[in-house]
Order: C-alpha cells, then structure tokens, then sequence
C-alpha cells in the first residue's frame, strides 16, 4: 500500500473568456431574456479555444459575451 500524498497539485481553473447565451427575444417594447447556457474557454496557444455548453439553444444563436467582473 502506497501512503504517499501525490506533492503535484492541480493547476488553477481558468475563468472562460466568453459565457455563451441563448437570447429569446422579448414582446413588443421588451428586453429579451438571457438564458447563460454555457462557457468559451481559450487555448494556451491563443489559436481558438472549447465552447462547454450546458443546453442547446432552440434556434441555434449563440450569443458569447465577455463576463462582469461580478460574475
């Protein structure tokens, strides 16, 4: 039986760069309603990135958007 602790730790999560929406439009005079439904993580090389997304947008628009720094 091995007792050692493993002395690597894991790196620290990135933050994504975009979280991606879904946006369904509002009625008449209306805002619309932001659905977050995913994240845009880039690659170290800065040659692209991975979408994650968590849900599926009914009519396929993605909106990504920079995320507050509340968020």
């Amino acid at each position: 039986m091995n007792n050692r602790r493993n002395s690597e730790t894991k790196p620290e999560p990135k933050s994504p760069l975009y979280h991606a929406y879904t946006v369904r439009d509002g009625k008449e005079g209306q805002k619309g309603f932001w659905t977050r439904i995913g994240a845009f993580f880039a690659h170290d090389d800065g040659e692209g990135g991975t979408l994650l997304l968590e849900a599926l947008p009914i009519d396929g628009r993605v909106v990504l958007r920079a995320p507050k720094s509340d968020e």
